[in-house]
């Protein structure tokens, strides 16, 4: 289920090499871009927004089978409240605006995190966005909002725990596999490739379970910059890694060659 990569999904492109079947993207560095240009924080969100069309344009392009964005954490609520307003102005005039579009490009929507707290207009268009495009096939965009690594196992941990105390599952049956199953991102693969611009190394509490074998590509540029272009750098750079998944390069080959 979510723990497991899917080989199958890096298909061949050619002299590029093999495309990731799921990439995951730090959205990083709208404060930042503004700030560079003597520009409001608000702007330098709302050209994050217009990146985030880019590249869910560009994933179609790539035959990127699924496309990961963190867009909103846990801990984003510390932030000044005309930010957070700001921010979930955005996402509502985004998926006002886009869904429709998304849906026509047989883009389907899923959105991880709690809601739990959430005002119910926000909830609704979360729902409208995965109830609409439920029955898509071509690209799956993971919305990752109101989201943390931290809180999604603790989730995962305390509904394997209810299962346990109800007499459903027993302790000694609780596998990786169990807790996979568990998560916001079970039936999902692992990302292959996590992105993260700005220049920050680190994964801020995302996807943390899911990342454990995947490759990493740090960009310098603010994300209000990123485009197809930078996307393809990203995709270059993972072509030339050497993925084992914790074994030898000869297991990993051999793995690989079985999964084709």
């Amino acid at each position: 289920m979510g723990h497991v990569t899917d080989r199958d999904g890096e298909r061949q492109a050619g002299a590029a090499g093999p495309v990731p079947a799921h990439v995951g993207i730090i959205m990083d560095g709208n404060g930042r871009w503004a700030a560079a240009r003597g520009l409001p924080r608000l702007e330098g969100h709302r050209r994050g927004v217009e990146a985030l069309r880019r590249t869910i344009r560009a994933a179609i392009e790539l035959n990127i089978r699924f496309l990961t964005v963190y867009s909103f954490s846990t801990e984003n609520w510390s932030r000044p409240a005309a930010e957070v307003d700001d921010l979930m102005f955005l996402l509502k005039r985004f998926i006002r605006n886009d869904l429709a579009d998304l849906h026509r490009n047989d883009v389907r929507v899923k959105v991880i995190g709690m809601r739990d707290g959430l005002k119910p207009d926000i909830v609704g268009l979360l729902h409208e966005a995965e109830e609409l495009t439920a029955g898509n096939r071509g690209l799956t965009l993971v919305v990752a909002f109101n989201y943390g690594g931290r809180q999604e196992l603790a989730s995962a941990v305390r509904r394997i725990a209810e299962r346990v105390r109800a007499g459903l599952l027993d302790p000694e049956a609780v596998t990786v596999e169990t807790i996979a199953d568990h998560l916001d991102t079970a039936a999902i693969p692992d990302p292959d490739l996590i992105v993260r611009t700005s220049g920050e190394q680190r994964l801020s509490n995302f996807l943390m379970w899911q990342s454990a074998y995947s490759e990493f590509v740090f960009l310098p540029g603010h994300w209000p910059d990123f485009d197809r272009a930078a996307l393809e750098s990203a995709l270059a750079d993972f072509t030339t890694r050497e993925r084992r998944f914790g074994g030898s390069q000869a297991e990993a080959a051999l793995q690989v060659k079985t999964a084709l």
